[in-house]
């Protein structure tokens, strides 16, 4: 494989195209991914008593400890594995970036007292 100089490029923007972004895009991705599930995990936790003494890891801090555990340990395997499909694949970046932002908003608003109170009606 022999890399393009520059006199045999018409654009510069060429060569960035040739390379593959999958790993970028796992890890972006998958970060989003996070934040969603910890908003979800965490909304489940207040919502269920059942579901707030299985994400409770350590009394102290009662179900925070398995919400943020849990929700770490979804976004390094959703890493892990989008990493490895998509390691030598150029992904729609820009489609990857508008979803993980859209997973980090709603992860967001999840965790947000208010809108939390409002979705579990109290």
């Amino acid at each position: 494989m022999t890399m393009a100089t520059e006199q045999e490029v018409d654009h510069p923007l060429e060569l960035a195209v040739a390379l593959p972004n999958g790993s970028a895009g796992a890890a972006i991705l998958s970060a989003g991914a996070g934040c969603f599930a910890l908003g979800v995990l965490a909304v489940a936790g207040d919502a269920s008593k059942s579901m707030a003494h299985w994400l409770t890891f350590y009394k102290p801090t009662g179900p925070l400890s398995g919400v943020s555990s849990t929700a770490i340990l979804l976004w390094l395997a959703l890493w892990l594995i989008l990493g490895r499909l998509w390691r030598s694949k150029t992904v729609a970046i820009a489609r990857v970036n508008a979803l993980a932002f859209v997973l980090l908003l709603a992860g967001v608003l999840l965790t947000f007292p208010p809108f939390e109170d409002l979705l579990l009606r109290k």
